[in-house]
């Protein structure tokens, strides 16, 4: 594939170095910068022949198949649209929109332009998730119940993330919407997000938006779902997971205590992993961070999915879904209260009601609990079926 790369900074390198080291036959053929200087030092580093600070002109070469936009947020709307009048297929950082009245925007222009659309969650295609959704997936945690992800840092890199404008939110909108994909991939992306209560507050950074946020998100089925988020965060980047089932319970560690711990005085040492604020003392690293993070997994997901003509695991309309809970997430924070999740366009389960689940003992009994005691004793907590008594038993 050849590519159009709009953005030349922080994740545009990530992208970069993922994109070009992967599969090792797709080539970065154009950069766009808002600024020259870093559009010619992109093209110099990945060797990429056109460079330019016109993004249509990026857009519209003909060599172009696809297009990776890496912009910040407020700029996501004209790079789609634009790919849409050159009919080129586009992928897009994370979050789609800075709301979901703009990512609806989005959605609707590239499915009517008929072009390829995908949305770049790269924390749905990190390995340990992926072998934890394949888990669950398989009925492994039995009914999910509760999903939890947690993503904290010291704050992100770049100006433009901490001006609300530009941005269209603090950590919400640039750490939730990856809480949000991940603990919906578990609960079943089919099962409707309902409603959301959320706190949010700026409790450090002298910016506008929020810095530290922490919600609920209830599905349809009856399902939980809880995020916290932070720019506050001391100690390097802290991203972990956890599902509980009726039959079981995943903890997952993506980043920060991966098993790999180093002591160094920091001679000869620089760059350790994203977002880690020391490079002595005890640290962290991270064996293969394009690996850890998901973007070799989901790069190779969206060329295979294009090379098929099939859409990949995740499209425009999930960064949609995203956008439609973190709106219900800034509403919440600020009335105190449960706030709807408004989704216009929904494509999965609808009317589903919370599952009732008792397990039959025996024609007369539910089974509450059944354990066997530090002295040995089989207990069983059974609950009477006609009169709702609970009781228990006791085998020794």
């Amino acid at each position: 594939m050849n590519i159009a790369m709009l953005g030349s900074g922080f994740i545009g390198r990530f992208y970069a170095d993922s994109l070009q080291g992967y599969r090792s036959k797709d080539k970065i053929v154009t950069i766009y910068s808002r600024r020259s200087e870093s559009a010619q030092k992109f093209a110099a580093d990945y060797k990429v022949a056109f460079a330019t600070t016109q993004m249509e002109e990026a857009i519209a070469r003909p060599e172009v198949e696809v297009v990776c936009i890496a912009l910040p947020n407020n700029l996501h709307e004209e790079a789609v649209l634009l790919c849409c009048k050159h009919k080129k297929a586009v992928i897009t950082t994370k979050p789609l929109g800075r709301n979901a009245a703009e990512a609806r925007r989005m959605l609707d222009a590239v499915e009517k332009a008929g072009i390829f659309n995908g949305y770049l969650e790269d924390l749905v295609y990190a390995p340990k998730f992926i072998k934890a959704l394949s888990t669950v997936q398989q009925g492994g945690l039995g009914r999910i119940l509760w999903a939890k992800s947690r993503e904290t840092h010291p704050g992100p890199h770049s100006d433009w993330f901490w001006d609300i404008e530009q941005a269209g939110g603090g950590c919400i909108l640039d750490l939730g919407c990856h809480c949000v994909e991940i603990t919906r991939s578990y609960i079943g992306k089919d099962i409707k997000p309902v409603e959301v209560m959320c706190w949010a507050d700026t409790q450090v950074k002298p910016i506008d938006a929020e810095d530290h946020a922490i919600a609920l998100i209830k599905y349809e089925n009856g399902a939980m779902a809880q995020f916290e988020v932070s720019w506050t965060f001391r100690g390097g980047l802290d991203l972990r997971d956890e599902v509980m089932g009726t039959e079981g319970t995943i903890w997952v560690n993506n980043f920060l205590r991966t098993g790999f711990e180093m002591f160094t005085t920091g001679k000869g040492g620089d760059y350790i992993a994203e977002k880690a604020e020391s490079n002595s003392g005890w640290l962290f690293p991270v064996g293969d961070e394009l690996n850890e993070l998901g973007y070799n997994h989901m790069f190779m997901d969206m060329f295979n999915s294009m090379e098929k003509g099939a859409a990949p695991r995740e499209t425009f309309y999930d960064g949609y879904v995203v956008n439609a809970v973190l709106d219900a997430a800034y509403k919440s924070a600020k009335s105190k209260l449960w706030e709807p999740v408004v989704l216009d366009v929904w494509r999965g389960k609808s009317g589903l009601t919370k599952h009732q689940h008792l397990t039959e003992y025996d024609a007369e009994h539910y089974l509450v609990k059944e354990e066997v005691t530090h002295y040995g004793a089989k207990k069983l907590i059974l609950k009477n079926k006609k009169t709702g008594k609970i009781f228990e038993r006791v085998d020794n």
